[in-house]
């Protein structure tokens, strides 16, 4: 599935996950290949992207949306760690 990142000033990652690892604002969740369509916010913490290797990014709130194996996370800040 395809993931992408982004913030008010820029894109900061575009790429193929296999699962993906969100801060939602009841907990974390996971998405994985063929997740059910979904909107969510996201309080800042930790966002995991498995693939052919791992990257964490820790994010600032947002909101993610997950539809048709395309995963689009609004970041209001993020850091790489």
């Amino acid at each position: 599935m395809t993931l992408e990142i982004l913030t008010p000033d820029k894109k900061v990652f575009e790429g193929e996950a296999t699962s993906v690892t969100l801060p939602g604002t009841l907990g974390f969740f996971e998405i994985l290949n063929n997740h059910a369509p979904i909107i969510s916010t996201l309080n800042d913490g930790k966002l995991t992207i498995r693939g052919a290797q791992e990257d964490v990014f820790f994010i600032q709130g947002g909101v993610v949306e997950a539809l048709n194996n395309k995963i689009t996370v609004l970041a209001e800040g993020i850091i790489h760690k």
